[in-house]
């Protein structure tokens, strides 16, 4: 299942019940942060993001300890090879 989300990102939900949220608008821990929250999702989304926040949840929507954030649930500033990775990491859960 894939679900926009506020205009500020997606998630993708695997067969195995996880969610990984990749989100890049104003207010999320990217680029983008500074960005006006209310105002300036469409110009960040036409304009993207080198990096993204990224949250799992499992099939509860509890958030899970994210392996690329460390101690965080949420991850800031992940590369695209970083969030490919977290991808495919819960695919595998």
């Amino acid at each position: 299942m894939f679900r926009i989300t506020k205009n500020s990102g997606f998630q993708i939900t695997f067969e195995n019940g996880y969610t990984v949220s990749v989100q890049f608008g104003p207010g999320n821990y990217c680029l983008n942060y500074d960005c006006e929250i209310g105002k300036d999702e469409i110009a960040c989304g036409r304009k993207g993001s080198k990096n993204a926040e990224c949250a799992v949840f499992d099939s509860n929507g509890i958030f899970i300890k994210n392996p690329i954030s460390g101690e965080d649930n949420v991850s800031s500033c992940s590369t695209p090879k970083e969030v490919l990775s977290l991808m495919n990491w819960v695919s595998s859960l």
